[in-house]
């Protein structure tokens, strides 16, 4: 049995590169850019006007108080138009191109009209509300650079430049595998000795938040029958995730079945609560990597978390969080394990103050809704109220 933090490390020292690929623009939210994006153009791309209300000419102005006649509407969208008598105005809306021979915009609510003529009413500054051509980025400036997460501004800005298809890392294929008799669809109703599978579903709609679309498969306690599936799957995924199986149960065929395949275990359980059954392993052969967590749903949830996701981050080339709370109430940890301490978070006096939650252990599913992350409390431990320590969200606490 090893360390959580030898674990990890070599869970991170088995990352592959799965390469590139370009996909349209309305599906790259979540993912990682692989090319830098270049300003194809000004931007903005031209001289243009950031309120509704009319353009002038600062110097045919002058600062009169005459009503100024009205030459016509610039509109966006529009071909530049051109102010005829620099004593006149032009309506300009907002996002329309500054017109010819105007330099200076006031928005409606500082003027007074009778339908043919504009008065301007409060003082007026040369320039104002104007977004001068290029006074964001210049064409050719670097605006993302690669290695870069889409969001919701970045496509934006990928939009804008013209990027209608983008290159991005290529995600790993990932098969989502249940094992259990016990285990019946979600639809069914479970007789008294059964249950729902969930655990599988919980780990699709995380990889689903990756944007990893994760084929759900089950594997029964037959020992044929699974040496024969996972023959094949590690041959058709690159990442199997797996649960159940892999405890010191009767029927937890799993670590020996691995062997007869020719996956090389990497480790074996590790010294944590909950997730001690964990096994990790990869087929070099096949370049299949192999994440079996124990099937209790907090221990897979638990494992997701601290395992895969740091994992997939460094393949993708992505920061994993990780943040300091205080606790708000002692914590004791008289084991040899590292423990995963479910909490709620609450901001107290500009620092973030960590509920630790009872639970009923590794099989608590109800509880996982409750919680915003995971505190890690280390081996031989007496925490005290406030005392520091790792927290790993699991959710958007924003939320």
């Amino acid at each position: 049995m090893i360390s959580y933090e030898q674990a990890l490390g070599s869970v991170l020292e088995h990352t592959l590169d799965y390469g590139s690929e370009t996909i349209p623009l309305e599906n790259s939210p979540g993912r990682v850019l692989v090319e830098p994006i270049v300003a194809d153009r000004d931007f903005p791309p031209f001289d243009r006007s950031i309120r509704d209300g009319i353009a002038i000419n600062f110097d045919g102005y002058n600062g009169q108080r005459a009503p100024l006649p009205i030459e016509g509407i610039a509109q966006a969208g529009m071909p530049r138009m051109a102010l005829v008598d620099k004593g006149s105005c032009l309506e300009v809306m907002t996002g329309a191109i500054l017109p010819e021979n105007t330099d200076t915009v006031v928005m409606y609510e500082h003027t007074s009209t009778d339908k043919k003529s504009f008065t301007i009413d409060r003082n007026v500054v040369k320039f104002q509300n104007v977004h001068y051509r290029g006074s964001d980025t210049k064409k050719g400036e670097l605006i993302l650079k690669e290695g870069r997460k889409i969001g919701p501004a970045e496509l934006g800005v990928l939009a804008s430049v013209g990027k209608a298809m983008v290159k991005v890392k290529k995600l790993p294929k990932v098969a989502v595998v249940s094992t259990g008799n016990e285990l019946v669809d979600v639809g069914q109703a479970p007789l008294p000795h059964q249950i729902r599978k969930s655990n599988s579903h919980t780990l699709r709609a995380l990889l689903h938040g990756e944007q990893i679309q994760g084929d759900l498969l089950h594997l029964d306690d037959d020992p044929i029958a699974i040496r024969e599936a996972l023959d094949t799957w590690i041959s058709t995924h690159d990442v199997l995730i797996l649960s159940g199986g892999v405890s010191m149960g009767k029927f937890d065929f799993l670590p020996e079945i691995f062997e007869q395949l020719g996956v090389t275990r990497i480790f074996h359980k590790v010294a944590q609560r909950p997730g001690k059954p964990f096994w990790f392993g990869n087929h070099q052969d096949r370049d299949c990597l192999i994440f079996s967590f124990p099937g209790n749903p907090v221990s897979t949830f638990v494992c997701h978390w601290m395992y895969f996701v740091p994992w997939l981050n460094k393949i993708l080339g992505r920061h994993t969080p990780e943040f300091k709370v205080s606790l708000s109430a002692p914590v004791s940890n008289p084991t040899e394990l590292t423990l995963w301490v479910g909490a709620s978070i609450d901001m107290g006096n500009g620092s973030l103050i960590a509920n630790t939650l009872s639970s009923s252990g590794s099989g608590d599913l109800i509880g996982l809704a409750r919680v915003d992350g995971f505190v890690r409390i280390p081996p031989k431990s007496n925490l005290d109220t406030g005392s520091r320590v790792p927290f790993h969200p699991t959710k958007n606490m924003m939320l």
